[in-house]
């Protein structure tokens, strides 16, 4: 490599950092959709010609890290036939797109400079509607891939500058929502040449040698960087499972990722060969997710200070096994609909565990499992079709050892990017009128660092009767699990209220809604890490003091006894509780009668003492 100096080095790799940090700043800014522009369900990077990942900061894990397979794929489509202003439109799972489910769109530019093919660039968003008996894409029983909606290969909508209007007219006939989408897409394809730009700009400044020696000697700095972290973890091999509630097809059969990460040296096998084999109904993975899911859960066990390098190199020493006709691996034309929330977090999920026994140091409990629904009806105000989604519901971040869990952040396998909504514009926008929105003490995991809380969610449906598919749900009766002894999460719960009627909807599921409708999601917070009875008690004083815990959590839960009015500590008492280990361990539960958070006799098992 020739020698590159360090203020050139630095200057061309956050240059690459900053252009993805701008492109999804541009896609939040131009989209029209709720779903992007305000919840940032999005995701760009910047790869080599060979498919090498260059920079992909921030966004989703199984929008972007599997995209090297679409590059592959595209290089041996196309061949010698691209060129400068094509743009690849793609969000097929199985014929080259290696897209995890439908509505995530994926916009791909080919980037040239002096007639070489240098770079390429990826804009992909969740779209509103992609097709399909529903719009979405979360939503069960459909008979195959080609049911749940419009299935792109990887195909040219622009070729040489120059946009195939019958393709996009073709495309643009079979959503629900035709300018809306068209809008969107435009965002994204300007994105996409924004990024062209960028790029273009740099190489002319630094030349092509140099731009390449910085991006290749990256690589293997960060090679290097991984490598030792992963030979700081003692060799072994590492268990670890996570359940979703069914399939949507089975229903009330949990569904299963099994996984044995393999320590060797400075390599790691990531291996779900055990994990339950393809199901009938729409939660199934293909690969590329699979493996971009169980990447991102390898690298958050390693130091935080290298999460703005991380790149190919990172990736060299990770091994993702993945039977082909497995639910990680699913054969076409298995429907995926459900994959990226109720098997992909699951593969997040597993990963982490097994991996926080090997690094108890760095365990991470699991987060709040996501209790989203695509409602679809009509919005009175305007008379137009609505659908509408949001992440407001969900519960919150796991404990980490030494941090308890943010109040806030949502679903672990997006590594905190999409965001929670805005009540104003939400009600704005749909014709739904938001009652309440907080997070309830007690509900959540609880140990010695204890998960964020968990949220109560409240709305009364303003529009017409409609559907509400509830396929981005999960939690009724699987957990995310805590760690060294810390509490798994509640179970979570979702209820319309119609009249006097109580009517519970469970994942997976396609309901009625009517006018009037009240919704009531209980959505349980994180799991905990470490023993609750070692919570250092002025910890366990404060969080009742802040309304994180009740007084009657304190003590059955932490061993603290205190006067829940004046909050101060009976020191007495407090030490006979903790002089002993706790005679039966407690958890929060939801007492479904009053829609209310109680403290109940747990099913798990104390810690060993």
């Amino acid at each position: 490599m020739q020698n590159i100096d360090p203020i050139t080095l630095s200057t061309v790799w956050y240059a690459l950092q900053s252009l993805c940090h701008e492109m999804r700043s541009m896609m939040t800014r131009t989209s029209q959709s709720y779903l992007i522009s305000t919840l940032k369900d999005l995701s760009v990077g910047v790869w080599l010609a060979d498919g090498s990942t260059v920079a992909v900061p921030e966004g989703l894990p199984g929008q972007f890290l599997g995209t090297s397979f679409a590059i592959a794929s595209i290089r041996e489509r196309f061949k010698d036939d691209l060129h400068p202003g094509d743009v690849i439109l793609t969000n097929d799972p199985y014929h080259g797109g290696h897209n995890s489910h439908l509505p995530d769109w994926g916009y791909i530019r080919p980037i040239f400079f002096e007639g070489e093919l240098l770079f390429f660039t990826l804009v992909r968003g969740h779209m509103m509607d992609t097709g399909g008996a529903f719009p979405g894409g979360y939503f069960a029983n459909g008979y195959d891939i080609i049911a749940e909606g419009l299935c792109i290969p990887p195909l040219k909508v622009i070729k040489r500058g120059a946009v195939d209007s019958d393709l996009m007219a073709l495309i643009l006939n079979n959503v629900r929502w035709p300018d809306e989408i068209r809008i969107d897409s435009n965002a994204m394809i300007a994105t996409t040449r924004f990024a062209e730009n960028r790029i273009v700009g740099l190489l002319q400044r630094y030349g092509r040698d140099t731009v390449l020696g910085v991006i290749r000697h990256m690589f293997d700095r960060t090679e290097r960087a991984v490598r030792s972290e992963i030979a700081a973890i003692p060799d072994g091999v590492y268990p670890g499972e996570a359940a979703t509630d069914d399939d949507g097809t089975v229903l009330d059969e949990p569904v299963t990722v099994r996984v044995d990460v393999a320590i060797e040296g400075e390599d790691i096998t990531v291996d779900f060969s055990r994990s339950d084999a393809q199901r009938p109904g729409f939660v199934n993975c293909i690969y590329a997710g699979t493996y971009g899911r169980a990447a991102a859960a390898v690298i958050t066990n390693f130091d935080p200070a290298l999460a703005d390098f991380h790149n190919t190199g990172s990736l060299r020493p990770i091994k993702v096994i993945a039977p082909l006709g497995s639910v990680v691996n699913a054969r076409y034309p298995a429907t995926v609909g459900a994959g990226p929330i109720n098997v992909g977090s699951q593969v997040f999920d597993a990963v982490v565990e097994a991996l926080g026994k090997a690094r108890p140091e760095r365990a991470i409990a699991g987060w709040g499992k996501h209790r989203g629904d695509y409602t679809f009806a009509v919005d009175p105000r305007t008379g137009e079709r609505y659908v509408r989604t949001t992440f407001d519901y969900d519960g919150s971040a796991g404990a980490v050892w030494g941090h308890d869990g943010m109040t806030g952040p949502t679903t672990l396998t997006t590594l905190g990017s999409v965001r929670r909504g805005s009540i104003e514009e939400a009600e704005i926008r749909f014709p739904w009128r938001m009652l309440k929105l907080e997070a309830r003490p007690d509900f959540t995991g609880h140990g010695r660092w204890r998960g964020g809380g968990g949220i109560d969610w409240r709305a009364v449906n303003e529009g017409s009767d409609g559907r509400m598919a509830t396929g981005s749900s999960d939690g009724d009766v699987t957990r995310v699990k805590g760690a060294h002894g810390g509490q798994s999460n509640p179970l979570s719960r979702t209820f319309i209220l119609r009249g006097n009627e109580k009517i519970r909807v469970k994942p997976h599921r396609m309901a009625e809604i009517k006018k009037g409708d009240i919704v009531v999601k209980l959505s349980a917070g994180g799991a905990g890490v470490g023993d609750s009875w070692e919570r250092p008690i002025g910890k366990v004083a404060a969080d009742v003091r802040n309304e994180k815990i009740t007084a009657e959590a304190a003590r059955l839960i932490y061993g603290v006894a205190l006067d829940p009015a004046t909050f101060r500590v009976d020191e007495e008492a407090t030490g006979k509780l903790r002089s002993e280990p706790p005679a039966r361990r407690y958890e929060a539960v939801i007492n479904e009668e009053l829609l209310d958070i109680e403290i109940k006799p747990s099913g798990e098992q104390a810690p060993n003492y």
